[in-house]
């Protein structure tokens, strides 16, 4: 969601803020704001719209400073505008805070705060933890002490940074339900909302856990729990490079991360066959726990957005394989409810980010009901993986496309690792799982294969950009891949698009098809095969037009489809990982061409960390 970026050390603090929140324009955001500390005074300057406009702001000023704090705001609280903006600053001028989060009894709050005579100059609920700080530092005149005792007073999730120019050599995070990272420099020190920002700086890093606050000065720094107990923390290296992160060529990172999925896929299966036997599947983020994994006898997988596509997939799948019952669930919903959860039931947590707020409530629900939880997620560190009683990285790296897509295509990968090495557990091994492997072994190829057909599907993409609905119709282990294709042209084109089970097209969107409909079936060779020509049949005796996606060699679709785009022969379960590609470059290209801006579309964020 919103960006956070922080610096202490001897450097001028100014350029490597703003280069580093530029880093986390990604994550969708509708403002920016800046705010140090020079000559013992706070200096805060905002801007509306891209960090380009506050990098303009600053640079006629001639800053300079030794520590600050930038931030991209995602409104939640008020409308985008520069009070609204952060960092927010306590009446004196004195302390300003960055905050990604919501505070969710800042109501109660700021009618206390007002009535002791504050003065508050934004919607935001941000504003109010900066007059807490206040008035407790008022009180004691410790600024740690002020920060913590702020925070006992807090009700809901919050990443914060916060300077305060009484005490200018000390910057203090915090965080609760939103993610924080500590990097360590070389006498300087880096925080931060995700490691995208640090890592040209340096790989060291501590994560901050739930209720934990970091203490900072440039000659080190102190970890303790809100209630002052000391905490003693891991520095863990990242294991990305900066050139992952930049769009070495390409127009956007959607685009090369679409291009990225034949590694991205092959590094998610990258040493996890077993040497001795190429059919069974090691996974070394759950050794130890076999006896659990071989054990339970119902599976819940939970997840948001794509994460929630992936486990569709990974049920059929798991249930074909192991005759496990798995359900699917909304993470939004899961935690809302009283869910059917026990000590004998596995739940699944997926997450790219592993700090999708609702996702994590999910673990905590899921854990306090003594189930046993398995993380499946990209960034290493993140809260998810920690939460999680073991867990699967998908080693995709970076993932900075707000529509996700490679990293779609990496948790497919671990769903199937997963299930091979659960099957294995229950003696379930047949030479269908060794078929298995030698498929899933020549997928990263076969995509790379689709990927160099890109023209064909931007011809396509010219002939429906102006459409204004799309249909997406898919069968079996493809349905999880019509809802993928429907939410990607959603998200980055703009253009209603509902994804469905082929066979519910009869069950009244049907009555929708026109010749202004176009309607993308996922027609492959596979066993519902047969049942997708007669739905094709259907929409083009009504005048729609079909765009099919095809098994190679199959001519005969083209007799029955407007267009047809190929892809490789696979075994069925396996399909999604070849059907989605040229779904994603169709959403892309559409985009393209209606001028949308496809890394960063509107009222979206890469990583939702609030409900």
């Amino acid at each position: 969601m919103c960006g956070i970026v922080g610096y202490i050390g001897n450097r001028n603090a100014v350029p490597i803020l703003i280069e580093g929140i530029k880093r986390l324009e990604y994550r969708g955001y509708d403002s920016a704001g800046i705010a140090g500390i020079s000559n013992n005074n706070l200096f805060c300057h905002k801007s509306v719209s891209k960090v380009v406009f506050l990098e303009e702001k600053v640079s006629k000023l001639d800053l300079d400073t030794n520590i600050g704090i930038v931030h991209t705001r995602w409104a939640t609280h008020g409308e985008p505008s520069i009070d609204n903006a952060h960092p927010h600053v306590d009446c004196k001028g004195d302390i300003a805070i960055v905050h990604n989060g919501i505070i969710e009894n800042y109501d109660l709050l700021k009618t206390h705060l007002e009535s002791d005579g504050h003065v508050f100059a934004s919607e935001t609920d941000t504003e109010v933890l900066a007059h807490l700080i206040e008035k407790f530092f008022d009180i004691d005149g410790d600024f740690e002490l002020a920060v913590r005792n702020a925070l006992k007073h807090v009700v809901g999730a919050y990443g914060i940074a916060v300077i305060n120019s009484k005490e200018p050599d000390k910057l203090i995070a915090a965080k609760n339900g939103s993610p924080i990272v500590v990097a360590i420099g070389k006498d300087e020190y880096f925080v931060a909302s995700d490691v995208a920002p640090i890592i040209e700086h340096t790989k060291d890093v501590v994560y901050l856990d739930d209720n934990e606050m970091a203490t900072i000065t440039k000659d080190g720094y102190t970890t303790k729990t809100i209630d002052n107990v000391p905490t003693s923390k891991k520095v863990e290296e990242v294991m990305w490079d900066i050139d992952m992160i930049e769009r070495d060529g390409y127009d956007h990172f959607m685009l090369k991360e679409i291009h990225e999925q034949p590694v991205s896929i092959l590094n998610a299966m990258r040493g996890r066959f077993d040497h001795g036997n190429e059919c069974l599947v090691k996974l070394g983020g759950l050794e130890g726990h076999e006896d659990v994994l071989a054990k339970f006898n119902r599976i819940v997988i939970i997840a948001c957005g794509t994460s929630w596509h992936a486990g569709l997939i990974g049920e059929y799948m798991i249930e074909a394989f192991l005759r496990t019952p798995v359900e699917v669930e909304y993470a939004s919903e899961f935690r809302y409810r009283n869910p059917v959860v026990d000590s004998e039931t596995l739940v699944i947590a997926i997450s790219q980010s592993g700090e999708t707020a609702d996702t994590l409530a999910g673990v905590k629900l899921a854990k306090e009901m003594h189930a046993t939880v398995l993380g499946v997620c990209n960034v290493v560190g993140s809260s998810i993986a920690r939460e999680s009683d073991f867990g699967i990285y998908l080693h995709a790296g970076p993932e900075i496309g707000v529509a996700s897509t490679k990293a779609f295509t990496s948790q497919i990968t671990a769903l199937y690792l997963l299930t091979l090495y659960i099957a294995n557990l229950r003696n379930v091994t047949t030479l269908f799982n060794c078929n298995l492997v030698e498929a899933l072994k020549a997928i990263p190829d076969q995509v790379a294969s689709i990927l160099k057909k890109e023209n064909e599907i931007e011809a396509l993409a010219e002939l429906y950009k102006s459409s204004e609905n799309f249909l997406y119709l898919g069968r079996g282990y493809n349905y999880p891949v019509a809802l993928e294709g429907a939410l990607k042209l959603k998200e980055i084109s703009y253009i209603h698009a509902e994804g469905m089970p082929a066979a519910e097209m009869k069950h009244g969107p049907i009555a929708l098809i026109t010749k202004d409909m176009p309607v993308v079936f996922i027609a492959i060779q596979d066993a519902a095969y047969q049942k997708a020509l007669g739905n094709i049949r259907e929409v083009a005796a009504r005048g729609g037009k079909v765009i099919a996606i095809g098994t190679e060699g199959d001519d005969s679709l083209k007799e029955k489809a407007d267009h047809v785009f190929y892809i490789p022969k696979t075994i069925d379960m396996l399909t999604p990982l070849l059907s989605v590609i040229p779904l994603q470059l169709l959403a892309y290209k559409i985009a393209v061409m209606r001028e949308c801006d496809v890394d960063m579309p509107r009222n979206l964020a890469k990583s939702v960390t609030v409900e």
